[in-house]
């Protein structure tokens, strides 16, 4: 019974982002190696789902590994300048051998149907062509690269054609010149190109490792600049992700709202990324999607999804939707990727040169990122530009976790007036005190 429950409102949970998706272009890119490792089986049961969710999809493919074996079979040895293939007539055979291959091998997968699998029923349609123009990449330090090209252009038009007739489009990492030239890309090179150009409302790469910090947690969520930031001084992350984040980060300058970064070596990590809070891989924006702002009228009903479990179990006083609207501009939300997931209230006491801190509330899955520090924070911050002096809460049930955050135990002798006529004798609240 309770795991039914928990299914239930897992599965509820998730419906505002099949709302949100439905019908949205994302453009998922990864590495051959992926479909090399086997990865790929399950990769198509969630390429799948999404599918199925309502969501265009583009999939960028590279094929290295598959270039490599290649060339290994004719005993022939990769050559690279600068982490770039250099082309020759040779690997550019091998070039076309892996791709058809592999792309034939993608479509099988997303071609299955056997009852009692994910794939049941799927009757996916795959459409790849030649929708990416490329040019060559020309002659750099005195090496000549040949038939290893850069992107040109991308038919956008074609490719929102095959989408909008409900097809998931493949794009593998070679372009036609108006010459009839083949030329082997960069899959990071054409997911860009073909995120920016279609418009897209998410750019995937798909990678070995994540996005982490220099004491090796992940990153969870970061702005362009922080990016940067990373990038110029982040020693611990591997060449791929630096050159994953550095291709992220062009795609959101060039208009893409989000680029994630997801590791394929976590299976269902895709879906855990898109939908759910906290996602499994490393998300980037143009800016932070965290905002602290005052509340407006429109937030009194986030607000009371996040202080009426609170107020059923005594952690704070009950207030009511109407008396929450009355005072709705003595509160303050704490909004992430437009979700409140945080509030607090501050009732200030000017004869007293004191403030208030009340309901604050952060949703249960927020709790250990530091959101309550931010609201705290925040609402000192607000009390001191008032030239107030102090601080005060009242609680039955946070007396420690105010006291770490520097509130001490007061007497209510210490309250202003006004408010100490108003104390609770029932709840007998204790006071801490912090000054500003």
């Amino acid at each position: 019974m309770e795991s039914d429950a928990q299914f239930v409102a897992w599965f509820r949970s998730v419906a505002p982002y099949f709302h949100a998706f439905r019908g949205r272009t994302f453009v998922v890119a990864f590495g051959g190696e992926v479909v090399a490792k086997g990865k790929f089986i399950a990769l198509a049961h969630d390429i799948n789902l999404l599918h199925s969710a309502g969501i265009r999809l583009v999939l960028v493919h590279g094929s290295r590994p598959q270039i490599e074996a290649q060339l290994k079979a004719r005993k022939t040895r990769s050559r690279y300048k600068d982490g770039v293939r250099v082309t020759d007539p040779v690997a550019l055979e091998c070039v076309k051998q892996a791709v058809g291959v592999l792309r034939v091998e993608m479509e099988a997968l997303l071609s299955q149907g056997l009852p009692n699998s994910p794939m049941a029923g799927a009757a996916i349609n795959t459409v790849s062509g030649n929708f990416i123009t490329a040019q060559p990449y020309g002659v750099h330090h005195g090496v000549d690269f040949q038939y290893t090209g850069a992107v040109r252009k991308v038919d956008a038009a074609a490719v929102t054609a095959c989408l909008d007739a409900g097809n998931i489009v493949i794009i593998s990492n070679i372009g036609y010149s108006p010459t009839g030239e083949v030329f082997n890309l960069s899959i990071e090179d054409v997911a860009v190109a073909t995120a920016k150009a279609l418009l897209a409302d998410k750019l995937i790469f798909l990678t070995d490792r994540p996005v982490v910090d220099e004491q090796g947690e992940l990153v969870a969520e970061l702005s362009v600049q922080e990016a940067a930031q990373l990038l110029a001084g982040g020693k611990q992350l591997s060449a791929d992700t630096r050159l994953y984040l550095e291709h992220a980060m062009e795609a959101v300058r060039g208009g893409v709202p989000r680029a994630h970064l997801v590791s394929h070596q976590v299976d269902g990590a895709l879906l855990i990324e898109l939908f759910t809070r906290e996602g499994s891989g490393s998300m980037l924006t143009a800016d932070k999607l965290e905002r602290l702002r005052p509340a407006t009228i429109d937030d009194a009903g986030g607000i009371l999804q996040l202080i009426e479990p609170l107020e059923a179990d005594g952690t704070l006083v009950y207030r009511g939707r109407e008396l929450l609207e009355r005072e709705i501009q003595r509160f303050f939300v704490l909004e992430h990727d437009g979700m409140i997931v945080g509030c607090a209230a501050l009732y200030p006491f000017p004869s007293g040169k004191a403030a208030e801190l009340a309901a604050l509330a952060v949703r249960p899955e927020s709790r250990r990122l530091g959101h309550g520090d931010k609201l705290v924070e925040h609402l000192s911050v607000q009390a001191k530009k008032r030239g107030l002096r102090k601080l005060f809460v009242l609680t039955t049930r946070a007396t420690h976790w105010f006291i770490e955050r520097g509130f001490a135990e007061s007497p209510l002798s210490t309250l202003p007036q006004a408010r100490r006529s108003l104390y609770n004798w029932q709840r007998r609240s204790k006071v801490l005190l912090k000054a500003l």
